[in-house]
């Protein structure tokens, strides 16, 4: 299996958090030892356990509207092409928005950008990264949390350089600049800042913090930030 659908398998998975965290059960002994994972996250599969037991009872709903990577595109493009066309129409009307630090807004909508199909697998590579990243901003993922972790991918895949370059995902440190780097366009970028957002909990100060520098970095024209934000507040 490849990252590309290892990426899909974790994006569907979140499908039924609600319904896992409410129909499991505690296991006693393993949910005390994971310092607050129950049978709910372990029945989440991998994306329970990156994203942990309090937050992925909220994400739910949000997963299932991104029920796949390329909803996932979709909605990050749509997104951007929505702000385009906003963009387009203040300058229009003499009042263009102010350029943020890294981009110039755009005179006028550009045309949908197509991914080459021998560049999936590293694109998919780079949602992916975001992804965990962004889930371990709070800091919650311990051994146990890793142990579990290797467990459920290895039921995904048993690619041997998939599943080491997951594990050095989870090794990683939080970075967000390194994060950012990975994104080379608005498009990327902007996929990337969504793809975060769905995973961190903007109530927790580390994870809003960790997606403030994020955005910061990110090639990010001024006003998608609040886009995308919106749009993934919309689903809650």
């Amino acid at each position: 299996m490849s990252i590309q659908q290892l990426l899909q398998q974790v994006l569907q998975s979140g499908q039924g958090l609600v319904q896992d965290a409410k129909a499991a059960a505690p296991q006693n002994g393993l949910a005390s030892k994971l310092g607050g994972f129950g049978g709910g996250a372990l029945a989440g599969g991998a994306l329970g356990l990156l994203l942990g037991n309090k937050k992925f009872r909220k994400m739910g709903g949000k997963f299932a509207a991104y029920g796949g990577a390329a909803a996932l595109g979709a909605v990050a493009l749509k997104t951007y092409q929505d702000w385009q066309q906003k963009t387009a129409a203040q300058a229009a009307a003499g009042a263009p928005a102010a350029a943020g630090p890294n981009v110039a807004p755009p005179a006028q909508p550009l045309p949908a950008p197509t991914l080459p199909a021998g560049q999936l697998e590293e694109h998919s590579r780079i949602i992916l990264a975001a992804m965990i990243a962004a889930a371990k901003a709070d800091g919650h993922i311990g051994n146990d949390e890793r142990q579990l972790l290797d467990q459920e991918v290895a039921k995904l895949t048993s690619h041997p350089e998939d599943l080491a370059w997951f594990d050095a995902q989870l090794a990683n440190p939080v970075d967000p600049a390194s994060v950012a780097a990975l994104a080379s366009t608005p498009e990327t970028a902007a996929e990337v800042y969504l793809a975060s957002l769905l995973v961190a909990d903007e109530q927790s100060y580390m994870e809003k913090a960790y997606l403030d520098e994020l955005a910061r970095r990110l090639p990010l024209p001024q006003g998608l930030k609040e886009e995308l934000e919106s749009k993934v507040r919309s689903l809650s």
